[in-house]
């Protein structure tokens, strides 16, 4: 039996009456998306036709899910918020804290001994507040919510942006901050402003080399990293039903990186094959009883441009396997044009390492059909030229593909498995000669390719591929090699050429696992004792942020102007210093160290106005703080873009930093912001950006005043005597303006369970 599975059976017991309900009260057809939205309507929400982009609204989720990073932090605020159990089905996913340096059983158990007390400290935690609690070594998060958790129609939030995989089993699946978990944990209302809706439509069918990533690596192309902000994407069609479930969840896991809300998939066979060998089979037939309201209205999908604000259509019969990057994930390239843009670039052509798996590219049928091509390698007489590593997603594909014999084909060309977890792609890898910072590149099947994200070195070229594609590339050892047409000389001397991949959707035999490294919660958490040592340098107990003091903000410090792209990667790096996601004292020490200072083309050195000289940021702003001088970071486009970590806006929360002013936000990063009692503002006029100077006083003026839609005004005021006021713009509604003048979303949380 499925978890959960009478929370589940209620929600398809009460979809049809909320559907029709929806559809009746705007008096035409729903998508998909806008289905599973009414369906999720909070009790005290009054529907009516809201308006994209602006409306905002209030949801029940039905599931949340954290990873072992962010989930330290969502549940120390959890701990303060006073109740004895989550109000809905949580979990904690141990995946992020396992470097991967040797190989799976030797990098786990490092893991284990280094992070044991933020492992058991998470395991006390969910076992006295009701949570699933998912071991390390038993897999990444979203490979293990689609495995266990995920189901068509569903919603769910998640502590990772990449929480939209479980889109691939037709949810609505949201990545958020801790502090949204924390509410609906809570069993508070979750609010989210309506989406807008993009349609992809895709015609034909998959063929050859071609595979699910290029879809979306071709959509990242078409929308670029903020084309999706605000908006959720949803795939219809022929070339939609035709895929598997996991290609599905491949496709929505990068949504992310287009900076969509979330993508989804309307229910189908491929989503009923993988619930039944995945040990679903009762949701499987739940969800065909209401199989119609796990779809969009037919006359959406006949009409798409009547009801999608943007409609976008690929037809994957002449799609070509793309190489996206280096350094952005919206930088496509067929592989047709690889060696003209390689050339163009300067982009070093050599392939050092090849890496697949991921939460992205760890399915069973991915690994087979990187296996096929594994297999060729001794069958024509070829010889590996780039380091190859595979990150198998959980031990229950892990366990199925050593059961099958795929991992003794991959160590018979030299390939390092990993463990079940989120290694390199996180830059969790400790890459032998990453140090000396030379210019290499590498291929992998993950989602994200920022400079210095897997390996730490600024002059790895990362370029993102399906595990197909990876895996070609890394024999052939040569960035521009074109499988489709080129052939490669083997060690007899013989021009060879390798044969597309294949594969099997599902295991033949069925999916297997010993032990899959799950760990159910106490049935009464009462007696469960959570303890965090005040000496700890991993753990630590949160204070409550401040109250707003009621005025206007003035005298603030510029404490960096960021230029180009800003990150949450920029603003609070992983990597090493994943270990310190549970002390938000030790952590702010890498805030905003990673942001390119525009004054000065430099990282992680910003003018302290106290002293007149350069430091690193976290410094400089600690200085401030002890001053009790309050301070401004100012950003450029699409500013937090990236990861959930809400890390990024707790750090300057917690270093007294008092305003966040842009051209523009992601969505998540701006959502945090807000939920920390931080001011997030973006120019009314971007060419205000550059009126900023560096040894600026500003004040930001009509806060006693803060209203929903009503502009604030910000006073440059320059060294030299004179200054500028430029008008600011901002998207607080009445309650996140609440949030703001209560220093934050948590302190309201904790007055009102008090009062219950």
């Amino acid at each position: 039996m499925a978890f959960d599975i009478e929370m589940i059976k209620s929600v398809y017991a009460a979809l049809p009456g909320k559907v029709e309900t929806a559809r009746k009260a705007l008096g035409r057809p729903l998508t998909l998306a806008e289905k599973i939205l009414f369906a999720h309507l909070h009790p005290d929400q009054k529907l009516e036709n809201f308006e994209r982009a602006k409306s905002y609204v209030d949801f029940a989720p039905d599931r949340v899910a954290m990873q072992d990073a962010t989930a330290q932090m969502a549940l120390l605020q959890f701990m303060q918020a006073g109740r004895p159990k989550v109000a809905v089905p949580s979990t904690v996913h141990c995946d992020h804290l396992i470097t991967a340096k040797t190989e799976a059983k030797v990098d786990l158990a490092v893991a284990n001994a280094e992070s044991k007390e933020v492992y058991d400290f998470l395991s006390s935690v969910s076992n006295k507040y009701g949570i699933g609690f998912w071991k390390p070594g038993a897999g990444i998060i979203h490979q293990v919510v689609l495995e266990n958790y995920a189901f068509p129609g569903g919603m769910m939030i998640g502590t990772d942006s990449h929480t939209v995989n479980a889109g691939g089993l037709g949810m609505i699946a949201i990545g958020v901050g801790g502090a949204d978990a924390c509410d609906v944990m809570a069993g508070l209302p979750w609010e989210l402003k309506w989406p807008k809706l993009i349609g992809v439509k895709l015609t034909g069918k998959l063929n050859g080399w071609t595979a699910p990533k290029d879809v979306i690596l071709k959509v990242a192309g078409i929308l670029t990293v903020k084309g999706g902000t605000g908006a959720i994407v949803e795939y219809f069609g022929e070339g939609a039903t035709s895929m598997s479930c996991t290609g599905k969840g491949t496709i929505c896991n990068m949504g992310a990186e287009i900076g969509a809300t979330t993508s989804t998939f309307g229910y189908d066979d491929s989503m009923s094959r993988y619930l039944k060998s995945t040990g679903r089979t009762d949701v499987a037939e739940a969800a065909d009883a209401v199989k119609a309201h796990l779809n969009a209205d037919p006359e959406v999908y006949a009409d798409p441009k009547k009801y999608f604000d943007e409609v976008i259509e690929i037809d994957l019969s002449e799609l070509e396997p793309h190489l996206n990057g280096p350094f952005t994930p919206d930088l496509a390239t067929p592989i047709s044009k690889m060696k003209e843009a390689a050339a163009a670039n300067g982009w070093p052509t050599k392939v050092e390492v090849g890496l697949i798996g991921s939460c992205t590219n760890s399915s069973y049928e991915d690994i087979s059909r990187a296996v096929s091509l594994a297999k060729q390698v001794a069958e024509k007489n070829l010889k590996t030229k780039a380091d190859f590593t595979i990150t198998p997603g959980s031990e229950q594909v892990r366990f199925t593909i050593e059961r099958d014999g795929f991992l003794n084909v991959f160590e018979q060309i030299g390939a390092t498995v990993f463990a079940n977890a989120c290694g390199p792609c996180i830059g969790m890898w400790e890459r032998v000669g990453a140090e000396k910072q030379e210019k290499n590149t590498i291929v992998h099947s993950f989602n994200r390719n920022f400079a210095k994200r897997a390996d730490g070195n600024p002059n790895t070229f990362a370029f993102v591929a399906s595990p197909e594609l990876v895996t070609a590339l890394a024999i052939a050892g040569d960035l521009t090699f074109n499988p489709l047409t080129d052939t490669l000389t083997n060690e007899k001397g013989e021009q060879v050429k390798l044969d597309p991949p294949s594969g099997d959707e599902l295991p033949t035999k069925g999916f297997a696992v010993d032990d899959p490294g799950y760990q159910a919660p106490a049935a009464d958490g009462s007696g469960v004792k959570v303890e965090v040592s005040p000496t700890s340098k991993r753990l630590q107990l949160l204070d409550q942020f401040a109250a707003w003091e009621g005025t206007d903000l003035k005298g603030l410090n510029l404490l960096i102007k960021a230029k180009g792209k800003c990150t949450t990667d920029h603003i609070s790096m992983a990597g090493p210093w994943l270990k310190f996601r549970g002390h938000l004292d030790n952590i702010s020490n890498n805030m905003l160290i990673g942001a390119v200072n525009y004054y000065n083309d430099k990282t992680d050195s910003v003018l302290n106005d106290l002293t007149g000289e350069y430091g690193p940021v976290p410094a400089t702003q600690r200085a401030y703080k002890a001053a009790g001088i309050g301070s401004i970071v100012v950003g450029d486009e699409n500013y937090g873009e990236g990861s959930s970590r809400e890390h990024a806006a707790m750090e300057p929360r917690h270093l007294g930093v008092r305003v966040v002013l842009v051209k523009s936000f992601a969505r998540i990063h701006e959502t945090n912001l807000k939920k920390q009692g931080m001011l997030a503002l973006t120019f009314a006029d971007k060419a205000d950006y550059d009126k900023i100077r560096e040894s600026d006083k500003v004040d930001i003026i009509g806060l006693t005043s803060f209203e929903p839609g009503k502009p604030l005004t910000v006073v440059l005021n320059h060294k030299d005597g004179s200054s500028d006021t430029i008008l600011v713009n901002h998207t607080y509604n009445q309650q996140q303006i609440e949030w703001f003048k209560a220093g934050g979303a948590l302190n309201i949380i904790r007055k009102q369970v008090a009062g219950n």
